[in-house]
């Protein structure tokens, strides 16, 4: 069966990065679309990044300019590069391709 799993997630301050991964199995990453989801405590999941089959990427105007989306059929892992990191980023991470879900990573920005 097709999994997912998000690493990366960790505790940073304001402004530092961090670069989450999407390890997949029995699915291409290269050959697929790929979202990355967060949801915040108390409210709905929500869309920040997503890159079709093709490669054209898009991001939720929260994060456009300090998130990027990338992935690599060397070792089928997809990845959320993200930079300038706020408060207000902190979330559980979840990448998803078509109806499947990895468990998500957790982010926290605190100073």
């Amino acid at each position: 069966q097709v999994q997912l799993v998000e690493s990366g997630g960790g505790l940073v301050q304001p402004g530092e990065s961090l670069r989450l991964s999407c390890a997949a199995s029995r699915i291409l990453v290269w050959r697929t679309p790929v979202n990355w989801y967060r949801q915040a405590p108390e409210k709905q999941r929500v869309l920040v990044a997503s890159i079709t089959e093709d490669g054209y990427t898009n991001y939720a105007d929260s994060v456009r300019g300090r998130f990027t989306i990338s992935r690599t059929s060397a070792t089928n892992t997809a990845y959320l590069q993200m930079d300038n990191l706020r408060p207000e980023d902190t979330a559980v991470y979840y990448c998803n391709i078509f109806e499947h879900w990895g468990q998500g990573t957790q982010v926290t920005v605190s100073s």
